[in-house]
C-alpha cells in the first residue's frame, strides 16, 4: 500500500498517510482517498446488494470523487463559477471599452436567442419524424389486424419496435453513454456547480437526437422531454464554446464565453428552451428552471431564458402553420402536447371538493411509491448494466419486446365498444385512420376498442384521448385499470435502460388514467368533466414524483388554455407535494443519489448547527499552501506530489508575521510553469510583467495537468504568485457552524471556501484549513463523525 505524500512548503509539512486511490483523479482541495466504482464502465466490479450505494462512498471527509454521469463512471471535479479576483482580471476588466462591453452584451443575447431558435427547430423535426414513424408503423400493423393476419401483425410491430429500440441502444451503448437516459440529474448537477464530463458534447447531441426518435418511435413508455432539456443544454454548450474539438471555432469574441459562470447561464436558458419545446410553454420553461434545475439565479438571467423560451414558442407555431392540414405527412398538430379546453365552462361545487382532495392524496402516495419502486430498479439494472455493452443491449431489447407484447395484445382482451354508447358526436366513430380518440382495430364497424385508441397510439397522442372532454362514457373502467397496469410496470422497467429517456409523459399517463378511474367511480358526486380530472391527475401525481409546483401549475395552465382551471390545479398540486414529501425525496433527487454526483441541496441537515467548520478543518490533512514569491521547484513538487486544484497563498511583510494573500489556481500554475515565466532572483514584480505574457482570457483556458521538463537551473528559479491570486476569496471564521457554511457555499457557488482562525497573532496560522463541496457533504461528514448519526436519527 502506498502513501500519499502532500507536501506542504515553507517549512509547515502537511503529509497524511493514506491508501492511494485506484484510478488517480482530483479533488478541490487535495485529500487523495480511496473511492473504488462498484458499476459499469471499465472497473469490472459490481455491487452485491441491493441496499449498497451504486458507487462505494469513502469513510473519510474527503472523497477523490466519482460518479455515473449518463451510464458511465466519470470522474468528477467542480466548477468555478466564483470570479476570480486577480491582478490580471482586474486590468482586463478596466481596461475593457465601451465597445467591448457592448460586444458582451449583445453577444449574450444573441446566444440566447439561437439556443431558442436551434431547440424549436430540432424539437420540432423531431416531433415529425416520431409523427411519421409511428404513423406509418400503426397504419401497417392495424391493416395486417383487420385481415385477420394477427401473428403477422405482431410480429411486424415488435420487429419494428425491436429495430427502432436497437438502434438506439446501440447510439448510446458504443458511441456515447452519457446521452442514455433523461440527462435533467446531470444538468442539475452542473448548475449546482458539479462539471460533468463528457455531457455536453456534440456527440451527445447527436446521438440524444436520433436515440430520442428510435426510443419514442419504438412505442416504449417513455417520452421526449427529458432528451429535449439535454439537448436544449447541449446546444448551448456547444454555442458558448464555438464547437467542439478540432471543429471549434476561435472567433475572438467567443472569448467572453470562456469560463464556467456564463457557460451556466447559457446552459440554463437552453434548459428552459427544452421544456418549452416539450410543452409549448414559454413561462413553465422558465419557471422549471427556476425552480426545479437552477441552484443561482438573478433577475437578468431570467429574461434571458424567457427571451429564448418565447424564441421557441414562435418556431413552434411556424412549423405547427406550415404543417397544419397534414401537409408534413402525419405530424399535423400531433407533434405537441396540446389540450387546449378553453371553451370548457369550468364550474366548482362543494361536492367537488373530497374527489379532488382523493386526487391529490392519491397523486402524493402513488409519486412516492414509483419513486421507492424505481430507486429498487435502478439498483438492479445497476447490476446488470455492470456486465458490459452486450449486457445493456440486451437489457434494453427485452424491455422493447415486453412493451411491443404489452401493447399488441392487451386490446384483444377487452370487449368492443359500440360507438352509440361513446357520446362521440361531431367525431369519427370507429377511426381506422392516423390518430382519433375511437380506434376500431380488430372491432367490426360501428364498434371501437377504447384501449386501443390509448395503446395503439403515441404518447402524445395518447395524452390527448384521454385528456378529451365530453367524453364521460368512452373508456370502461376494466380498461383504464388496464392501461393504468400496463403503463406503471412499463414505466418502471424502461427508465433506466441504455436509450434517451424521458419520466414527464409515462408519469402524465399514469396520472390521467387514475384520474379518470377516479372520475368514472364517483361519477355521482361529481360535476367536472372526465377529462379535467384526467388533468388533475396528472398534475397530482407529477407533483407527487417530481415534487414540483409552481412550474407545474403554469405548464399545465398553458397547456389546457384555461385560467378558470388555475385554484382547483394549485390545490391538486401542494396536496400531493405534502403527501409525498412526507415518504421519500424527489425522484430527481434520489437519481442524484443514486449517480453518487455531489449535489448540495439547498437546506442543510439540522445536526449540521453542532458542528463547527473548524471541527472539520481538524478532521483533514493541513491544507498545502505557497508563498507569494515560491521557488520552481516547490511549485513544481506540489504539483505533482498533490491533486489540489486551489492553494492558499501566504505573505510574510515582516519577519515573523504572515498574512493570507489569497488564493491561487491549479490550472494559473500549470500556466506559469509552461510558459517559463520564472525570476532570476526572489522578487515582487510590477504590474506591467506580468500582463506582457499573461491575460485573463489566457488563464481562463482549460489546460492539462502536463507539464514541461524543465532544467535544474529553472527549477531554482522563482515565480511571483501575485498577479495570478485570487486576493478576495470567500473565507469564512473556524467558529462558524457548518449548516451556515453550507448555505453559504451554495447559495455563492463557490468551489473553495478558506477556514481563518478566530484570534490572529504572530504564532498563529492565518489560514486553518480549506472547504469543498465533498467536505459538506453529510455522507462524507458523518463518515468523519459518527457520533453525529445518532443526533441525525433524533432529528
Amino acid at each position: 500500500m502506498e502513501e500519499e505524500q502532500s507536501r506542504k512548503p515553507a517549512g509547515e509539512a502537511a503529509t497524511e498517510p493514506g491508501p492511494a486511490p485506484e484510478l488517480e483523479c482530483k479533488n478541490e482541495d487535495g485529500v487523495e482517498d480511496p473511492e473504488d466504482p462498484a458499476s459499469t464502465a471499465g472497473n469490472g466490479n459490481s455491487i452485491s446488494s441491493l441496499e449498497q450505494p451504486l458507487l462505494k462512498r469513502s469513510t473519510t471527509l474527503t472523497a477523490s470523487h466519482l460518479a455515473i454521469v449518463g451510464a458511465k463512471v466519470s470522474h468528477i471535479e467542480s466548477l468555478d463559477y466564483e470570479i476570480i479576483e486577480n491582478d490580471l482580471f482586474k486590468h482586463d476588466w478596466r481596461s475593457r471599452s465601451n465597445v467591448e462591453v457592448l460586444q458582451y452584451i449583445f453577444l449574450k443575447w444573441a446566444m440566447a436567442f439561437l439556443v431558442g431558435l436551434l431547440t424549436g427547430v430540432i424539437a420540432s423535426l423531431i416531433n415529425l419524424a416520431i409523427e411519421n414513424i409511428t404513423g406509418l408503423k400503426m397504419l401497417h400493423m392495424v391493416n395486417l389486424v383487420r385481415s385477420g393476419r394477427y401473428w403477422a401483425g405482431f410480429l411486424y410491430f415488435a420487429g419494428v419496435n425491436l429495430a427502432l429500440t436497437f438502434s438506439a441502444a446501440v447510439l448510446c451503448v458504443v458511441f456515447a453513454p452519457t446521452a442514455a437516459g433523461p440527462g435533467i440529474p446531470e444538468i442539475k448537477a452542473y448548475l449546482n456547480g458539479v462539471d460533468t464530463p463528457n455531457m455536453f458534447g456534440a456527440p451527445q447531441l447527436i446521438v440524444k437526437i436520433i436515440g430520442s426518435i428510435g426510443a419514442v418511435s419504438s412505442g416504449m413508455d417513455l417520452g421526449k422531454e427529458g432528451p429535449l432539456v439535454h439537448i436544449g443544454a447541449c446546444l448551448a454548450n456547444l454555442l458558448s464554446q464555438g464547437g467542439e474539438g478540432r471543429w471549434r471555432l476561435r472567433w475572438r469574441w467567443l472569448r467572453y464565453f470562456n469560463n464556467d459562470r456564463d457557460r451556466r447561464d447559457l446552459i440554463t436558458c437552453g434548459a428552459s428552451s427544452g421544456v418549452c419545446a416539450a410543452f409549448r410553454a414559454p413561462v413553465g420553461g422558465v419557471l422549471f428552471a427556476l425552480e426545479e434545475v437552477a441552484t443561482w439565479w438573478r433577475s437578468a438571467l431570467l429574461w434571458r431564458t424567457f427571451f429564448s423560451t418565447a424564441t421557441v414558442v414562435v418556431v413552434l407555431r411556424g412549423f405547427i402553420e406550415v404543417c397544419r392540414d397534414g401537409r408534413c405527412g402525419m405530424f399535423g398538430e400531433g407533434g405537441l402536447i396540446l389540450f387546449d379546453v378553453s371553451n370548457v365552462t369550468v364550474r366548482y361545487h362543494v361536492g367537488d371538493l373530497l374527489p379532488v382532495t382523493l386526487v391529490g392524496v392519491l397523486g402524493g402516495v402513488l409519486g412516492a411509491l414509483y419513486n421507492h419502486v424505481l430507486h429498487q430498479v435502478l439498483r438492479l439494472y445497476n447490476l446488470i448494466n455492470a456486465k458490459g455493452r452486450w449486457a445493456k443491449l440486451a437489457l434494453a431489447l427485452s424491455v422493447s419486446i415486453l412493451t411491443s407484447a404489452g401493447l399488441y395484445l392487451l386490446p384483444f382482451a377487452v370487449p368492443c365498444t359500440p360507438c352509440s354508447a361513446a357520446g362521440a358526436a361531431g367525431e369519427t366513430c370507429p377511426t381506422v385512420g392516423k390518430s382519433g380518440n375511437f380506434k376500431q382495430f380488430n372491432c367490426p364497424d360501428g364498434f371501437y376498442n377504447d384501449l386501443a385508441s390509448l395503446l395503439h397510439a403515441t404518447n402524445t397522442d395518447a395524452t390527448r384521448n384521454i385528456f378529451s372532454t365530453g367524453t364521460s362514457s368512452e373508456f370502461r373502467l376494466d380498461s383504464l385499470l388496464i392501461f393504468l397496469a400496463i403503463y406503471s410496470v412499463l414505466g418502471l422497467v424502461t427508465f433506466g435502460i441504455a436509450v434517451p429517456s424521458g419520466l414527464f409523459l409515462p408519469i402524465i399517463l399514469m396520472g390521467s388514467a387514475y384520474g379518470r378511474i377516479v372520475a368514472l367511480l364517483l361519477a355521482r358526486f361529481i360535476h367536472i368533466d372526465h377529462g379535467l380530472y384526467a388533468v388533475l391527475g396528472a398534475a397530482a401525481l407529477m407533483s407527487g414524483s417530481m415534487r414540483m409546483t409552481v412550474s407545474l401549475c403554469v405548464i399545465f395552465l398553458e397547456l389546457t388554455n384555461n385560467l378558470l382551471l388555475l385554484p382547483i390545479t394549485m390545490f391538486v398540486l401542494l396536496i400531493a407535494k405534502t403527501v409525498g414529501d412526507a415518504f421519500n425525496p424527489s425522484i430527481y433527487e434520489i437519481i442524484l443519489d443514486l449517480k453518487g454526483l455531489p449535489f448540495l441541496e439547498p437546506k442543510p441537515e439540522t445536526w449540521m448547527k453542532d458542528l463547527a467548520v473548524g471541527e472539520l478543518a481538524a478532521a483533514k490533512p493541513r491544507a498545502v499552501t505557497l508563498q507569494v514569491v515560491e521557488k520552481v521547484s516547490t511549485v513544481v513538487e506540489v504539483l505533482r506530489a498533490t491533486p489540489h486544484n486551489g492553494f492558499p497563498v501566504l505573505d510574510r511583510p515582516r519577519p515573523g508575521v504572515s498574512e493570507l494573500h489569497g488564493l491561487v489556481l491549479r490550472q494559473h500554475l500549470v500556466a506559469v510553469i509552461r510558459k517559463r515565466w520564472f525570476l532570476p532572483e526572489k522578487r515582487r514584480t510590477e504590474e506591467w510583467e506580468a500582463r506582457e505574457r499573461f491575460s485573463s482570457t489566457d488563464l481562463a483556458e482549460k489546460v492539462t495537468d502536463e507539464l514541461p521538463r524543465l532544467s535544474p537551473e529553472e527549477m531554482d528559479m522563482y515565480i511571483d504568485l501575485h498577479p495570478f491570486t485570487n486576493t478576495t476569496p470567500y473565507t469564512v471564521v473556524e467558529t462558524m457552524s457548518v449548516a451556515k457554511a453550507v448555505v453559504l457555499f451554495r447559495t455563492c457557488a463557490l468551489r473553495h471556501m478558506l477556514i481563518i482562525p478566530k484570534f490572529q497573532g504572530l504564532e498563529i496560522s492565518p489560514i486553518v484549513g480549506i472547504l469543498t463541496r465533498q467536505d459538506l457533504r453529510a455522507h462524507n461528514i458523518l463518515g468523519a463523525f459518527p457520533h453525529l448519526a445518532n443526533k441525525r436519527k433524533v432529528h
